[in-house]
C-alpha cells in the first residue's frame, strides 16, 4: 500500500490531537469574584455551630449504572466483600441552597425534561445517549418544576464538576444565572472529553460564562483548597480533584447543623462507609482516594455533619 505524502501534515495533526485530547467544553471561563480563600482551621472552627443556610436535596431523576463504575471494585476492600460488577441503583440530584441575604442556589442541575423528551435537541448525541443509556432514566421532579418552586430568582449554579449527569438540567436554567466550577475542571484535556465536548457544548449553549473558584493552599494541608463562598462562613466550597481534575465538596452550616456534599468524590454509600474510591468513571482514582480520606478525616473530628454522597441516599 502506497501512502501519498501530500497527506501526511494531516496525519500527524490528527495523531497529535488524539494524543492530547481536548478539553472538557469550549465555553467561555473567567475567574470568579465570589467568596475568598480560606483554610480548615477556619472552617473547622465554625462547624459545630448552625448556619443560616436552608439546604434541600431533590432527588430528580432516578439511574440506574454499573457498579464498576460508581466503585473500584477490584479494591481489596470491595474484593473482601464478594462485589462485581452490576447495574446499580442511583439518583440524579439537585441541592437547592437557600442564603437569607443573598438567594437561592443550586448545587448541580438535576434533570430537565426536556433533555428526556427531545434529547438530541436538548444537547445530548446520539453516541452519548447510547454510552449513558439515558432510557433507564426515569424523572421524578425536573429542573424546571424545581425552579419554579422557589421563592425568588435562581441566584447561581455551584457545580461539583461538570459531567453530563450533573449538568443534564442546563436547558432550563435561565441564560443570565452565574455558573460556578473548580479549577481546571474545563479546560483539563482527555482523550474522553472528545467524545463529550459537543454534548457539553450544547448543554451550556447561550448560558454564562463558567466562573472558576480561585483556590489558594489550605494552610493546615488538610485538603487543596478551601473558598468560603459567601465570606460569612455559611459555606464552603472545597477542591477535592481526582474524579475530576476540578471537583467540588461543599460543607454547609445548615439551621439544622452541618451538611456535607461530597459530590462524586464517592457516588455511593457503601463507597463511602468503605473508604472505596470511584472506579471507570474516575479520571485519578488515587488522587480521588486521597481526597476521599481527608473527607472522611473531617467527618470523624465532626460526626455530626450528615453526609450525602453523589448519588445515593
Amino acid at each position: 500500500m502506497q501512502i501519498d505524502l501530500k497527506h501526511w501534515p494531516k496525519f500527524f495533526y490528527i495523531i497529535i490531537l488524539l494524543a492530547q485530547g481536548c478539553a472538557l467544553t469550549c465555553q467561555p471561563l473567567e475567574k470568579s469574584t465570589l467568596g475568598r480563600a480560606s483554610g480548615s482551621d477556619e472552617m473547622e472552627s465554625l462547624i459545630d455551630r448552625p448556619g443560616p443556610i436552608q439546604l434541600q436535596t431533590i432527588n430528580s431523576a432516578d439511574w440506574s449504572v454499573p457498579l464498576a463504575g460508581l466503585l473500584n471494585i477490584d479494591s481489596p476492600e470491595a474484593v473482601q466483600a464478594g462485589l462485581k460488577d452490576r447495574d446499580e441503583p442511583i439518583q440524579i440530584y439537585a441541592h437547592v441552597l437557600k442564603h437569607p441575604q443573598y438567594g437561592n442556589y443550586l448545587i448541580d442541575t438535576g434533570v430537565s425534561k426536556q433533555l428526556l423528551d427531545a434529547p438530541d435537541r436538548a444537547g445530548l448525541s446520539w453516541l452519548v445517549r447510547q454510552v449513558m443509556d439515558t432510557g433507564k432514566i426515569r424523572l421524578n421532579k425536573g429542573t424546571a418544576e424545581i425552579l419554579n418552586g422557589l421563592d425568588s430568582p435562581l441566584s447561581g449554579v455551584f457545580f461539583t464538576h461538570l459531567h453530563l449527569d450533573h449538568i443534564s438540567g442546563m436547558p432550563d436554567i435561565p441564560s443570565n444565572t452565574p455558573l460556578y466550577i473548580g479549577a481546571s475542571e474545563s479546560t483539563h484535556t482527555s482523550l474522553k472529553n472528545m467524545f463529550v465536548q459537543g454534548s457539553s457544548n450544547r448543554l451550556l449553549h447561550n448560558k454564562q460564562p463558567l466562573q472558576e473558584w480561585q483556590f489558594q493552599a489550605d494552610p493546615q494541608n488538610q485538603f487543596e483548597g478551601i473558598i468560603d463562598i459567601f465570606a460569612d462562613g455559611s459555606v464552603f466550597a472545597i477542591s477535592v480533584p481526582g474524579h475530576t481534575s476540578g471537583s467540588v465538596a461543599f460543607l454547609v452550616r445548615t439551621t439544622h447543623g452541618p451538611v456535607l456534599l461530597t459530590g462524586d468524590v464517592s457516588h455511593t454509600r457503601w463507597g463511602w462507609e468503605h473508604t472505596v474510591e470511584p472506579g471507570g468513571f474516575t479520571e485519578d482514582r488515587q488522587r480521588n482516594l486521597k481526597n476521599l480520606k481527608s473527607l472522611k478525616n473531617l467527618v470523624a473530628k465532626h460526626p455530626q455533619i450528615e453526609v450525602r454522597v453523589g448519588h445515593q441516599p
